[in-house]
Order: C-alpha cells, then sequence, then structure tokens
C-alpha cells in the first residue's frame, strides 16, 4: 500500500474534505493525462480501500472524485465496494450516489 496515498486521504477524512485524482495522482508520481498512470492511481486506491475493509472502517478512498462534469468516483470505487460485499454493483445512478455519499459521510465520522 502506498503510505504518501493513505496518509493524504487520511488528512482529508480528518479535514472532512474530498479531492480530485487529478490532485493524488501527482503525490505518487502519475498523471491522469495517462492511460497506465490512471490504470495505477485506481489499482493503488483499490488497496487503500481492501485494506480499509480489513480494518472494519469505511472506503477512505470514497473521498477521491473525477473533477469536472460529474464530481463522483471513478468506477473503480463501486467495483471495489461491490467486491468487498459493501455495494450490489446496480448500474442506478441514484443508488449509486447515495451509497457514495453515505461511505464519504460514515467516513468523515470516523475519521
Amino acid at each position: 500500500m502506498n503510505q504518501i496515498l493513505y496518509d493524504e486521504l487520511v488528512k482529508l477524512a480528518k479535514s472532512d474534505k474530498l479531492t480530485f485524482y487529478s490532485k493524488v495522482a501527482p503525490l505518487v508520481g502519475l498523471s491522469m493525462d495517462d492511460e497506465e498512470d490512471r490504470n495505477e492511481i485506481a489499482r493503488l486506491l483499490g488497496e487503500i480501500a481492501v485494506y480499509e475493509h480489513k480494518q472494519g472502517r469505511p472506503m477512505l478512498t470514497s473521498l477521491v472524485i473525477h473533477k469536472g462534469n460529474d464530481n463522483n468516483p471513478g468506477e473503480g470505487f463501486f467495483s471495489i465496494a461491490t467486491e468487498l460485499g459493501l455495494y450490489s454493483g446496480s448500474r442506478d445512478q441514484l443508488e449509486r450516489v447515495t451509497f457514495w455519499a453515505n461511505q464519504v459521510k460514515a467516513v468523515h465520522n470516523h475519521w
């Protein structure tokens, strides 16, 4: 697990904030302009989500969202949530946003 990325997410959680993929990717030497780097940030965030789940905590990675048109987390967030048994896998937009918002609230409340 990448400690720099993890520490940044914990800091954001303690401050009740969100961030963008484009802000956290450079912390670990990645660019959201590069497809391989986008895949790598998704993998790193997935590791953090699995780690947090094993610790009995909500999805810390819910704090990372797209900048721009939708301001929602990426598909990887929902895929990991489904794999962990936290989310039904539904493609319904309202269900997805509700699940994500509940995770953000749980993260902020936890930290």
